[in-house]
């Protein structure tokens, strides 16, 4: 362990999230068993992801494409699960499909494409999640809910995409009416694809939530949350 890395206040904080994640599905009728910790380690380096993911994190959100390499070259996460969550760019999908259990934030018939080329070349299936913009704000990436079915369409006749399931990042940032109105409209959304695919897609991932909305995610029917700064600080 590196010097400067609380192991006890990173181990406090884990336990904190997933005692606040209890509390919800709880509170939602839900068994907690069902819900994943997505650590999102955009920031930290290689010692302090190698140092949470000996708790209890059930996998790890990365950002930026610089972070990912480094991570996976140190090993940084132990042999858990790491999905790409942030923006990606067609000309940098070579070097994310394979490297990383799921990309999160496939939002365009373009990306989607490329995805399942690089696949292709690789001869392996990429899981990925469509990311929707159910905010509908125009600073904010995403494909619009009436875009989704073309995607899904698109996805269904490809042999190396799997599509698990949405993402989204809603205009509020908390847990009130306001987030769980948009967490709602995504589950609902994830429900109507469900029944629109029925045994063409397993749609089993629902995305939503961070460190200041994830309780209100879980009552809306998340089945992973995204929690950077309540296990890792602020950022610097």
């Amino acid at each position: 362990m590196s010097q400067g890395i609380d192991v006890a206040q990173l181990s406090d904080r884990v336990a904190e999230v997933r005692y606040q994640m209890g509390e919800a599905a709880a509170q939602a009728g839900r068994d907690p068993n069902d819900i994943q910790l997505c650590g999102v380690c955009k920031g930290q380096d290689a010692k302090m992801i190698q140092a949470s993911a000996l708790l209890a994190i059930d996998l790890f959100g990365e950002n930026r494409m610089q972070e990912l390499q480094t991570h996976l070259e140190a090993n940084a996460f132990h042999g858990k699960p790491c999905h790409f969550i942030g923006h990606l760019q067609t000309n940098k999908v070579r070097r994310v499909v394979g490297s990383v259990d799921v990309i999160q934030s496939v939002n365009s018939q373009r990306l989607l494409q490329a995805i399942h080329q690089e696949a292709a070349r690789q001869g392996m299936v990429q899981d990925i999640l469509f990311e929707i913009n159910i905010g509908e704000e125009a600073t904010k990436m995403g494909a619009s809910r009436e875009m989704l079915w073309p995607l899904m369409d698109a996805a269904a006749g490809l042999s190396h995409v799997r599509v698990r399931g949405l993402m989204a990042i809603p205009p509020s940032f908390d847990n009130s009416p306001e987030s769980r109105k948009h967490f709602a409209n995504m589950r609902l959304l994830l429900e109507q694809a469900r029944t629109r695919y029925a045994g063409q897609l397993s749609l089993d991932i629902l995305s939503l939530g961070m460190t200041d909305s994830y309780q209100a995610a879980i009552l809306e029917g998340a089945t992973l949350v995204r929690v950077g700064r309540a296990i890792y600080g602020e950022r610097i």
